[in-house]
């Protein structure tokens, strides 16, 4: 698994940005864990037997099967990698306060008339279309600290976008 091209990238990124530590909130932590345990317990052993089955198959340099099972299995080997690091580095961070926005709070925010709610999560849960947002992110950083009825600015690539903050959960 540590030879995979992939992990080995992961890893100098993770080095290169200082990383040793990954922040999740409980529900991140869970999510990687069910991750990983499906791709360990059921998704490898799969493809593990598809290969086999396609290695027995006849010349391998001809057999597109066995080349694509190779290719995912290498894949396949280098996410699990990748979130064990993740997961045997996690810091499990719990909110703390509904008073001010900190990491793992959801922020209800009004964008000019309309209402908006954001989840405050770590690098990993970040996900836009679902509306977890990384702390590390520019509106992210903008929002932690804040509380209720506070205004903040973001700079964004269509320009200033100001974020009051209606509530936090």
């Amino acid at each position: 698994m540590l030879k995979s091209p992939v992990f080995r990238v992961f890893l100098f990124n993770m080095a290169a940005n200082g990383l040793n530590t990954v922040h999740l909130t409980p529900e991140g932590f869970k999510d990687l864990q069910e991750e990983y345990n499906e791709l360990v317990d059921d998704k490898r052993p799969r493809l593990v037997d598809r290969l086999a089955n396609a290695r027995a198959a006849g010349d391998l340099s001809e057999n597109n099967d066995y080349i694509s099972a190779k290719q995912e299995l290498e894949f396949l080997d280098g996410r699990i990698a990748e979130l064990s690091y993740v997961l045997q580095n996690a810091v499990v961070i719990k909110k703390k306060s509904k008073s001010i926005v900190d990491f793992g709070a959801q922020v209800t925010v009004g964008i000019n008339g309309k209402k908006h709610v954001f989840h405050i999560v770590g690098e990993w849960e970040a996900d836009p279309q679902a509306k977890k947002i990384s702390s590390d992110s520019p509106l992210g950083r903008a929002l932690i600290g804040k509380k209720v009825g506070d205004e903040v600015e973001v700079n964004a690539p269509v320009g200033k976008i100001s974020y009051q903050i209606l509530g936090i959960d």
